[in-house]
């Protein structure tokens, strides 16, 4: 049997061991971290004190065992993945962009795509009434009712 020396003081093999999932940290090549009067294993002590980073959306720290939600390389908190146009937050099914790094409900993406034609194809009015005179009076009412938002492209 061999003495394990950590923490100034000896160990048998068996009983150095993390404080959270009781494995053997007396393995080569192990390491061991303390925080709190704890000791434990790597895995756990990222899982308790480490991070996963910072979220995409309000760019303050994700702790390690905090759930999270992912799009694409960002990663973010659970109560920050909504819409940042709107804050309509998603529920399981929803579908969601990323456009410029920021997540968009499908109604603002596509008003986003919208305007972004518009601005770079400004459609003159005759192109308008050539693609509106089709259709019924109402429908054509509808559409000039609509709000107006307008967007930093």
């Amino acid at each position: 049997r061999f003495l394990l020396k950590a923490l100034d003081r000896f160990w048998h093999e068996d009983c150095l061991k993390c404080g959270c999932c009781d494995c053997r940290l007396g393995e080569v090549g192990s390491t061991l971290y303390t925080k709190a009067d704890l000791i434990l294993c790597r895995r756990d002590y990222l899982r308790l004190f480490g991070n996963t980073g910072y979220c995409a959306a309000c760019s303050k720290v994700i702790p390690a065992f905090e759930m999270v939600m992912r799009a694409r390389n960002n990663v973010y908190h659970l109560e920050c993945f909504a819409c940042q146009q709107c804050n309509h937050r998603f529920c399981v099914g929803d579908r969601f962009y990323l456009c410029e790094n920021k997540i968009l409900c499908e109604y603002d993406y596509e008003e986003r795509l919208v305007f972004a034609n518009m601005a770079y194809n400004p459609p003159s009015i005759a192109h308008i009434k050539r693609q509106t005179s089709h259709l019924p009076v109402s429908h054509v009412t509808a559409f000039k009712q609509l709000p107006v938002r307008l967007f930093n492209l």
